[in-house]
């Protein structure tokens, strides 16, 4: 199949998030499994100033490559794209996003004809290239290059759905009759993660569980009478991980590499772990590790509500993360309180990053709706066992057999859960299973690619 991925950041040349991270290693897995693949993304100011190996193919269109021969290529519009941030700035989302990502839609369908690539697929990812099926339903319905081409849109959190004033949707050059209940027309205003939701022919989210939660009014955001009336195309695919970088036995970032037949190396990133965060070399005393934004999304209010309680146990925190003014400074309060229980990193240090995922003991991931969440599964690849709240992606892949859940979210119900788990890695026998059980699961793109394959199939067909 020729698959066109439509995204707004890729890894490695721009990111925010976990999207960039799919973005950049599904085409990979794809391309594995021997499908044509390319990837359009905007010519961003820090793409332009990377020194990255990019070639001009047109006046306002340049081009990279990944994996083998995956062309990556780059809309340029210096107006639009030529800017610090990805979608905003200290002050905020930029007020021009709509008119950015709707021509980055529109120079995007365009682009496929000049360089004659008839996509079966176009595989859209979250409202900044949800337009693109809107597009492709109405502007492009009549021209014979589009015809056969069909559309899979990824909502990857369905909390962002880029909502605009209704006066903008005149910048969108579609007929005012799609600004209907039936279109992009969401309480009075333009949602273009909507209008990508009524028009594209299949939809899927990044875990069955989540697939399942957002057509409920808790996680539906809005949108969950329209998810509903479109489950039949509704499916959930778990986001893998790309185990060339998440790999103990590999890993350049940390003191030892270590697999489960040499696990006694473990402990050496364990103890090198505590060096570097100032903490008490003790192997008996569990270390709790996190990375994480700071926001309630990822538990942080449950999390610090019952903070003073987690410090008073034999336990060390070792936390990673920027975000939330709030939780950065209950965080920071705490630390100067239980200097000798609590690391506090407040920035983003990906060589940290793998130090706590191979030198941890638990992996606290106590989020309040995860769609499908990466720590988890990478911390199952590094034994360290993860805690998590029973929810979307964190529900699909951690159960009592290869870490601990708790189901109903509350400061009380997460501190139970701690304890238990430090009860558990006193008993060695029960901690080695426990182990063991968790670096055996395979959450490789390769799984998740397959299932992409499948959904593709079921799309051309439509």
């Amino acid at each position: 199949m020729k698959i066109a991925m439509v995204a707004s950041e890729v890894v490695p040349f721009a990111k925010t998030g976990g999207l960039a991270d799919v973005t950049g290693a599904l085409p990979l897995a794809l391309e594995y499994c021997g499908h044509e693949v390319i990837v359009i993304m905007p010519s961003y100011k820090c793409i332009t100033e990377a020194k990255l190996k990019i070639t001009r193919i047109a006046k306002d269109v340049t081009t990279s490559f990944i994996g083998k021969n995956i062309k990556v290529f780059f809309i340029e519009n210096k107006d639009y794209f030529n800017r610090d941030g990805l979608y905003g700035d200290k002050n905020g989302d930029y007020p021009d996003n709509l008119e950015r990502f709707a021509y980055f839609c529109l120079r995007s369908l365009d682009l496929l004809k000049e360089i004659n690539f008839c996509a079966d697929i176009l595989h859209l990812h979250d409202w900044q290239a949800s337009l693109v099926a809107g597009y492709l339903k109405n502007l492009y319905s009549q021209k014979s290059f589009y015809n056969r081409m069909k559309c899979l849109l990824t909502l990857h959190n369905i909390g962002y759905q880029g909502v605009f004033a209704k006066e903008e949707f005149t910048k969108l050059g579609l007929d005012w009759e799609l600004f209907s209940i039936d279109g992009f027309e969401f309480y009075n205003r333009v949602n273009l993660l909507k209008g990508g939701i009524v028009f594209t022919d299949f939809i899927n989210t990044v875990s069955p569980t989540y697939a399942n939660e957002i057509q409920t009014k808790e996680l539906g955001f809005g949108l969950e009478g329209l998810l509903k009336e479109r489950k039949n195309v509704l499916s959930g695919i778990l986001n893998g991980v790309d185990y060339s970088v998440w790999d103990p036995n590999a890993d350049r970032f940390i003191t030892q590499n270590f697999s489960f037949a040499n696990l006694k190396d473990k402990a050496l990133n364990k103890e090198d772990l505590q060096k570097i965060c100032n903490l008490p070399v003790d192997k008996n005393i569990p270390i709790l590790g996190m990375v994480s934004r700071l926001a309630q999304q990822k538990g942080f209010d449950i999390f610090t509500d019952g903070l003073d309680e987690l410090c008073k146990m034999n336990v060390q925190l070792v936390i990673l993360g920027d975000g939330d003014v709030k939780y950065q400074e209950l965080l920071k309060s705490a630390a100067e309180k239980y200097p000798k229980v609590i690391s506090l990193n407040l920035k983003f240090d990906d060589p940290l990053a793998h130090k706590i995922y191979a030198g941890s003991d638990i992996f606290l991931m106590p989020s309040q709706y995860e769609p499908c969440g990466l720590g988890q599964l990478i911390s199952l690849r590094y034994g360290t066992i993860p805690l998590v709240f029973k929810t979307g992606g964190l529900a699909d892949t951690i159960c009592r057999n290869n870490g601990f859940v708790f189901s109903r979210y509350t400061k009380e119900e997460l501190l139970k859960l701690i304890i238990k788990a430090t009860q558990v890695f006193n008993n060695k026998k029960k901690w080695l299973a426990l182990i063991n059980n968790a670096m055996e699961c395979n959450f490789s793109w390769k799984v998740s690619a397959d299932k992409y394959i499948q959904l593709y199939a079921k799309a051309k067909k439509k």
